[in-house]
């Protein structure tokens, strides 16, 4: 049972991976403007934010669990960011602070989830409010935008002439780290049994408390991390920063075929899903299709992200009751 839901999900991902490289395909030829490095270079800075995010993210649902207030933390942690610089605090203090913070963001989410038993979904829908609304008290209306040259131009420039921006080198990093964690250690192999089923996990021994509560705090540390990338990228620390992102972020996971009941699911088919998430939006705004529409779009794939992998899995088991019946 366990290697026909792991083939299932492979053949999942192989379907995300193939519609990405079609739909590359196709804007490479029939889209004015998609294959010069400016816009391409456009379309990976864009995906970032949502592929940081996805990364403990994708780890967090694998483990029966979601966060939904990481757009709200990454616009706390940029709106800390500018109202510390306004003070006139040193940039290489304040990240570490703001890093801090989202720390214990997913502390706080974390602790009510796995101490007090309250399900994430009402948790963290509640801290999207809350953290959102701090972020406003914090810098009010004010957009800071005077970062350091050196810190802005890392977020937003590219390696030499080519597309490839300086920011995809350290995330492909983490992006490494992910996937080892999740798909070649112990700790992960505990997520996955803790999604499957949280009761056998326990009795196996899983400290599944804890395990949940590290996966809450590398999600807010995350989502912190975003919001220092997206203020130094786009040049401009406000209190709406990426607000509205964590459609984006969960739709793309699910996309890429990770179950949004737990325990399925590979970090290749989630990244796939951020990238074809990204590339879709890129060329929809090429396309001059408008912002309301690209919502429209997001908000299907995120039905169908949910609704594919278990029609492919009523077919797969219809298909092997008929071959048992025959």
């Amino acid at each position: 049972m366990a290697d026909s839901s792991l083939a299932r999900a492979v053949r999942w991902d192989t379907v995300v991976g193939a519609l990405l490289i079609v739909l590359l395909l196709f804007s490479f030829g029939f889209v004015d403007g998609f294959g010069n490095a400016l816009n391409l270079s456009f379309l990976i800075g864009n995906t970032l934010p949502i592929a940081l995010i996805a990364l403990p993210m994708t780890l967090l649902v694998v483990a029966g669990e979601i966060d939904l207030s990481v757009a709200s933390t990454a616009g706390l942690s940029g709106s800390v960011m500018g109202a510390l610089w306004n003070q006139g605090m040193t940039i290489e203090t304040i990240i570490p602070l703001c890093l801090l913070l989202g720390v214990v963001c997913g502390l706080v989410n974390g602790l009510l989830v796995t101490r007090l038993g309250l399900p994430s979904l009402a948790v963290t829908i509640g801290t999207l409010a809350a953290y959102r609304g701090i972020a406003q008290i914090v810098l009010g209306s004010d957009a800071v935008t005077d970062f350091p040259t050196q810190y802005q131009d890392f977020a937003s420039g590219r390696i030499g002439n080519t597309f490839i921006p300086q920011a995809f080198l350290p995330f492909l990093v983490l992006l490494a780290i992910a996937v080892v964690v999740l798909h070649a250690t112990p700790f992960g192999r505990s997520a996955f049994a803790v999604g499957a089923n949280e009761e056998a996990a326990r009795f196996a021994g899983i400290r599944v408390k804890r395990q949940k509560l590290i996966l809450f705090v590398a999600t807010g540390f995350m989502a912190s991390l975003t919001g220092i990338f997206w203020a130094l990228h786009y040049a401009s620390a406000r209190y709406d920063n990426a607000n509205g992102l964590e459609l984006s972020v969960v739709a793309a996971v699910l996309l890429g075929g990770i179950d949004f009941d737990g325990g399925k699911g590979t970090l290749g088919g989630a990244i796939a899903g951020v990238f074809l998430l990204g590339a879709l939006q890129n060329v929809m705004s090429l396309l001059n299709v408008s912002a309301q529409s690209q919502i429209v779009v997001t908000g299907v794939l995120l039905v169908v992200s949910v609704l594919g992998p278990r029609v492919a899995q009523q077919v797969a088991v219809a298909r092997a009751a008929a071959r048992s019946t025959g």
